[in-house]
């Protein structure tokens, strides 16, 4: 269970990100400052969550938060400037679209983008850290739900079972269809299947 950071009065705002793995589609962060007078229960490493736990998760989230934001880095982005550096701009971008400024950033991992504020950095916080625990649902929920569009967008990938992860199926699909406008070109796996 997730636990709410507390330093004396300070506002603390929880960091993660979702599609850092994925073949297609962009990195999206989250960034959330809490309520301790609206808690909720259940806050998890969204991995360790079912598809629909996190759904319920994710209203819960947008509902008694203090304030949340979305920030994102885009396909064309990623391959511009690598996925480390794309996932830390949309963190900063998701830090940037809060409406409270933070005292403190929790950035889930080892790398934190570079902020106006005080960031720390925190492994495993996602499954540790109550704000980061939101922040790493909120950042999945939004993801899955824009891949399982694309998949109206870009029929034949099978993005709304795999959203864009490396599996079989999506292999099997670059090599049948090819590439899609959503596929990062610069990750070595798209290069292979593509023969380059």
């Amino acid at each position: 269970m997730s636990e709410t950071v507390k330093i004396g009065g300070k506002i603390i705002a929880g960091v993660d990100e979702a599609g850092r793995g994925p073949l297609a589609g962009p990195v999206i962060a989250a960034a959330v400052i809490l309520d301790e007078a609206r808690p909720i229960e259940g806050l998890a490493d969204s991995k360790k969550l079912s598809a629909s736990r996190r759904e319920v998760l994710a209203v819960a989230i947008t509902d008694r938060a203090r304030c949340w934001a979305l920030g994102r880095a885009e396909v064309e982005e990623i391959d511009k400037i690598n996925i480390l550096q794309a996932s830390l701009l949309a963190m900063k971008r998701a830090v940037a679209g809060l409406r409270i400024i933070p005292d403190l950033v929790v950035v889930d991992g080892n790398q934190a983008p570079i902020l106006d504020c005080h960031v720390q950095t925190i492994i495993r916080g996602d499954a540790t850290v109550a704000e980061i625990s939101a922040a790493s649902i909120l950042a999945k929920v939004a993801r899955d739900r824009e891949m399982t569009e694309m998949d109206k967008i870009f029929p034949g990938y099978g993005f709304s079972q795999h959203k864009g992860y490396p599996t079989e199926l999506h292999k099997q699909a670059i090599r049948r269809i090819g590439v899609s406008a959503i596929h990062r070109l610069s990750y070595a796996p798209v290069k292979a299947l593509l023969g380059l």
